[in-house]
């Protein structure tokens, strides 16, 4: 890259993507060649410092916000920087909190030169060039330098698209694509915002549904296609996995053989025989990546079928936040590496699986 000498990379927040991200980058710091990891935590917590003391085990420095510095230390946790100190001093920013957007216009917009990288999460709609590793690497260029990283069920729904609709080809057979997001309630490490009943969710864009086919129709667009994707939503009272229901209904004929060829070719598409989302995630929490399964999407082979001769239907799992972990991970060594990126996510391949 063309501005800062050192290799730093800097996250903002400690949630549900921020966390594990450090802890991935703190762990992998060497074989990436990073200089640096710290992370930004707005809010001292007691209920939060064996986190930070944990992150800090790992090798990553804590930063603050200057009139927080004192309290931080009272609870015993060290800040390392103040929190533009770390931004100005970074190489990449990763936003891992739902105020991206207004971190872009408060903060990161002074610090844009210097050929620094921002990215932020699935939440922050036009925060810079929407972003799946695999789907749309192509549409990048030397001057994006704002990159937001789709959600995960958007993830999901794109790499159904890619594999099964365009394939190798990139081909627009794509006649109608729709989606039924039954998401989760909340996740394990939150403590509010679970339901004790299935909640639906509204239909608030009259071309897409809601945001997951928004946001897979600009990703495709990216790429000069116009794909008419619809998607609904609704809340499930559970906090394991998202599950998906998709219908693509193609414009050529295509057989089963083909379908199955397509998946098992793709490495970010995961086969389960399992049809529990309960197995699913403990699978991901035995053998994943801080507990991740980093495929975009796992398809469960039972549920898999041809409608006529052109009309795919499925269930699948959202792998949650390890799909939005991967190509956060893929854009942050994007903008150190840009010419063998992809190399440098070797590292990571043995957390990509071919069965479930």
């Amino acid at each position: 890259m063309s501005g800062t000498k050192k290799k730093i990379v800097h996250v903002v927040g400690t949630g549900t993507i921020g966390e594990p991200l450090i802890g991935i980058l703190s762990t992998f710091r060497q074989q990436w060649g990073l200089d640096d990891v710290t992370f930004h935590k707005r809010t001292p917590l007691l209920t939060d410092r064996s986190k930070v003391h944990a992150l800090a085990h790992k090798g990553a420095k804590l930063a603050v916000d200057k009139d927080r510095w004192g309290k931080f230390k009272d609870m015993g946790m060290e800040p390392t920087f103040e929190a533009e100190e770390a931004i100005e001093r970074a190489s990449v920013i990763i936003d891992c909190t739902p105020v991206g957007n207004e971190n872009k216009e408060k903060l990161y917009n002074k610090y844009a030169g210097n050929g620094r990288g921002f990215i932020a999460q699935g939440s922050e709609f036009g925060f810079g060039k929407m972003y799946a590793r695999g789907i749309n690497d192509k549409a990048f260029n030397g001057k994006d330098q704002f990159v937001q990283v789709v959600s995960c069920n958007t993830h999901n729904l794109a790499v159904l698209i890619d594999t099964l609709a365009l394939g190798p080809e990139k081909e627009d057979n794509l006649e109608e694509g729709l989606f039924v997001c039954m998401r989760r309630a909340n996740d394990l490490s939150q403590e509010g915002d679970f339901i004790p009943a299935p909640e639906v969710g509204k239909h608030e864009d009259s071309r897409f549904g809601t945001h997951q086919g928004r946001d897979a129709h600009h990703l495709f667009e990216t790429m000069g296609l116009d794909l008419p994707i619809y998607s609904s939503a609704i809340k499930l009272n559970t906090q394991y996995m998202h599950t998906i229901h998709f219908n693509l209904r193609l414009k050529r004929t295509v057989t089963m053989d083909e379908i199955m060829r397509r998946l098992k070719a793709n490495g970010r598409v995961a086969l389960t025989n399992k049809k529990s989302s309960a197995s699913v995630f403990s699978f991901g929490r035995d053998h994943g990546l801080f507990g991740r399964i980093l495929n975009q999407t796992v398809i469960v082979t039972q549920a898999l079928a041809l409608k006529g001769d052109n009309e795919i239907v499925g269930m699948c799992f959202t792998p949650q936040d390890g799909n939005s972990l991967s190509s956060s991970l893929a854009a942050t060594l994007r903008f150190l590496y840009p010419d063998s990126f992809e190399k440098q996510l070797d590292v990571l391949k043995p957390y990509f699986f071919q069965e479930i």
